[in-house]
């Protein structure tokens, strides 16, 4: 039976349907009222990790290995001192983690590799299930990052981290604002990829430059990892070559504005968003709920409200806010006003789960 985590900005939650009715419901709260900003369940060895932001006392890391009974706090990732002198001398960039927003797993053989993205934009390796972490010096100390904006942050944030399958030291990355890069080598050097990506709300000439793309949100297919979607700022976006090139799709609404994506694990033609309205309101459309999927590429989408509310909600689902679990079928999204919804037919309709969460920065599948 699958468990949901719940990662919110009052602790981790999780839900399963172990009542006797068979009904989804939240069945745990760990780190009662500290925002946790990403979680991640390995399926290798079933460890869960959680990434929390704890304002003046920092980023902490928790891990359990007896499926959230017991946590043991290891090593957050952390930026080297910043240079005193040299080229880095003057980065406006402050050398200091503020939250970690995306985990990853390594390849499967490599039983105790997560890769963590952070805000400010660095990427990091484990190589010891998060006992310590690995800095990748030639992503941080390319010069084209200080090209990089935070778009509503204050500072360029890392969020998407995509592990080949095929060969695990193909990692493609997204950031806010930064573009999509990849790596052949796990993380050795990094080249920018993302021609094709537009975005209109830059001045003319930097328009098409791929290094100050706002991606908001990337998912690769498993089955085909050179098929890869994105939820740009302005439009979402399909590759078939790993993220090298990409080609704006249909919108799913009058709106093609949001902030995730997930493709599906087996048909590289389908995926899955969540549309809002752009862009200071960031919430539903209208304020009604949707989902919409794509069967063909994002030629055309269809947009799901069963089970949804569709007057006066203003929800807004964040980058991790959208998940589809190892079945295919069942999926979880949840709000940043603490809605949280279960669907167990591939999106097509849903039931709300019986609570009423804090803000929620996350969900992920056991």
């Amino acid at each position: 039976m699958s468990t949901l985590l719940i990662a919110s900005r009052k602790g981790l939650f999780t839900a399963d349907r172990s009542t006797p009715t068979g009904e989804w419901q939240v069945s745990s709260h760990h780190f009662h009222g500290e925002p946790v900003t990403q979680v991640l369940a390995d399926p290798r060895d079933g460890a869960w990790y959680a990434a929390l932001r704890l304002g003046h006392f920092g980023v902490k890391m928790q891990k359990s290995t007896d499926r959230g009974a017991t946590w043991t706090e290891i090593p957050a990732p952390a930026f080297p001192p910043k240079p005193t002198d040299g080229p880095w001398a003057d980065d406006a960039t402050p050398w200091t983690v503020d939250l970690v927003w995306s985990l990853a797993i390594g390849g499967k053989h490599e039983h105790n590799t997560i890769w963590a993205g952070c805000m400010p934009a660095g990427i990091f390796r484990s190589q010891e299930g998060g006992a310590s972490w690995q800095l990748m010096d030639a992503l941080w100390l390319d010069e084209r990052r200080k090209s990089w904006m935070g778009g509503g942050n204050d500072h360029p944030g890392l969020h998407a981290i995509c592990v080949d399958p095929r060969d695990s030291n193909r990692v493609a990355i997204a950031i806010s604002c930064g573009g999509v890069w990849g790596t052949g080598d796990a993380g050795t050097n990094w080249q920018l990829l993302g021609k094709g990506f537009h975005a209109p709300y830059m001045p003319p000439d930097v328009e098409d430059d791929a290094n100050v793309q706002d991606v908001h949100a990337m998912s690769a297919c498993a089955a085909q990892p050179d098929v890869m979607w994105a939820q740009h700022h302005a439009g979402t976006y399909r590759s078939v070559d790993g993220g090298a090139h990409w080609s704006r799709t249909a919108a799913p609404m009058p709106t093609d504005f949001g902030f995730t994506i997930v493709a599906d694990p087996v048909n590289p033609l389908r995926a899955w968003t969540v549309p809002a309205q752009a862009d200071t309101h960031r919430y539903a459309i209208a304020g009604a709920m949707c989902v919409c999927r794509t069967d063909d590429g994002g030629k055309s989408w269809t947009a799901f409200r069963d089970g949804l509310p569709q007057s006066f909600a203003y929800h807004l689902v964040y980058r991790h806010g959208l998940a589809l679990a190892p079945d295919g079928r069942t999926m979880a999204m949840a709000s940043t006003t603490g809605g949280a919804w279960v669907s167990e037919d591939a999106g097509e309709s849903w039931t709300a789960l019986d609570a009423q969460l804090p803000p929620v920065a996350a969900v992920a599948w056991d």
